[in-house]
């Protein structure tokens, strides 16, 4: 088996609600930082064997295989295939896990991973009620099979929150200040520059727009929870969003054929589960696995991205795993950043990657919370 190297990472800055990339077709959204990738590193696209995206909602602009269409706008080689990988909100985590699969079996020696969303033209969870106007309530209780195995609990990322907040003991005032400090975080690692290198342009929008330098915790402390009697506010979760990510994947053979630099190298991937009615928890069970199958103890991990879907998810995750939390999403998370679903993964792992590179951190690791109760972990190793 060979190894699989990272020799780029670049993502589009993030758009709000109604914001600078609301009216970017989801195509030229990714069509833009795919481009770019190519501007950045001296190997022939036609090269690349697959380019493998994740999106969500895959409905209207977002439909018709995205990673396709989105090479094609781009105006990169006709010849090179794409297809559109789908595990909720880990969707381009798994598509570099597949990318990197694909380079260490020896299939493939150049893929591009990454993801792309547009949550301002196709709205969060679109794609699970599309089915109502065929009579379909939901994807799941018109299963006999998930009727018998879970009932008719509701399958709700809110209730997943506030049922981890109440589990792990964290109340509102301490996840809201957890949330302030991510807008804090976010909105100093822009003044410091440190996504200069990660961000191309996407026109003239060149800046994330999504953290809240007005937010203070007297405003959060005002906000009427998302349901009524939990803890669970707008505060403290993510931010919906629109973003895109790339990440170029590449065997040792193309490293030196092209005198390539590489950024890191992919030290562990895998992908576990948990309860998908607590939906949010496998974090916890696959960060365990990882550092049991890699070798790699968490006390040689020098920084963690994990997905700030709601402030009770890391900071469950930080309780149950003892790791330092002033290494935690150090330039910010999704409450600040925003959660451009199936683009968050691939984002995740852009700027852990460059704030391994800029900070000289060896290890790195990345998770994240994902529908039906899974959560993909990837270990990098720096290339110092």
């Amino acid at each position: 088996m060979q190894d699989a190297y990272i020799v780029s990472a670049l993502r589009t800055p993030i758009g709000k609600k109604k914001g600078s990339l609301s009216e970017v077709h989801p195509a030229d959204l990714g069509a833009s930082v795919l481009s770019e990738t190519f501007e950045k590193i001296d190997i022939d696209p036609a090269l690349v064997e697959d380019v493998i995206f994740g999106c969500v909602d895959t409905v209207g602009p977002q439909a018709g295989d995205i990673a396709r269409t989105c090479w094609l706008a781009a105006g990169l080689p006709e010849h090179v295939p794409g297809t559109t990988v789908d595990r909720q909100c880990g969707s381009s985590q798994q598509a570099v896990h597949f990318a990197t699969q694909a380079v260490m079996s020896g299939t493939s020696d150049v893929v591009v991973a990454g993801g792309v969303q547009n949550m301002n033209m196709v709205p969060i969870s679109y794609a699970m009620l599309a089915g109502q106007s065929l009579g379909f309530k939901d994807p799941f209780s018109g299963s006999d099979g998930w009727v018998n195995r879970y009932g008719t609990q509701e399958v709700s990322q809110f209730n997943s929150a506030q049922m981890i907040a109440e589990k792990w003991d964290i109340s509102r005032e301490e996840m809201e200040i957890f949330a302030f400090d991510s807008h804090q975080k976010a909105i100093q690692a822009i003044e410091l520059g440190r996504f200069k290198d990660e961000i191309i342009s996407v026109g003239d929008f060149h800046v994330d727009e999504t953290p809240r330098a007005e937010t203070s915790l007297e405003k959060m402390a005002l906000l009427n929870p998302l349901i009524e009697g939990h803890r669970i506010t707008a505060a403290i979760s993510s931010q919906n969003a629109d973003a895109s990510s790339a990440i170029l994947i590449v065997s040792e053979k193309i490293l030196k054929e092209f005198n390539l630099t590489p950024l890191v190298r992919v030290a562990h991937i895998s992908v576990r589960a948990d309860d998908p009615i607590w939906m949010l928890t496998a974090p916890i069970p696959a960060t365990e696995f990882a550092v049991k199958k890699s070798g790699i103890k968490l006390e040689d991990i020098g920084l963690v991205e994990i997905n700030e879907a709601f402030a009770s998810v890391p900071m469950a995750w930080q309780k149950e795993t003892g790791y330092p939390l002033e290494q935690i999403n150090i330039n910010g998370g999704a409450i600040s950043l925003g959660h451009p679903l199936g683009a968050t993964g691939a984002r995740l792992m852009t700027t852990l990657i460059h704030s391994m590179k800029r900070d000289n951190i060896k290890y790195g690791l990345q998770t994240m919370c994902e529908g039906g109760g899974q959560a993909n972990v990837t270990i990098l190793e720096n290339c110092l």
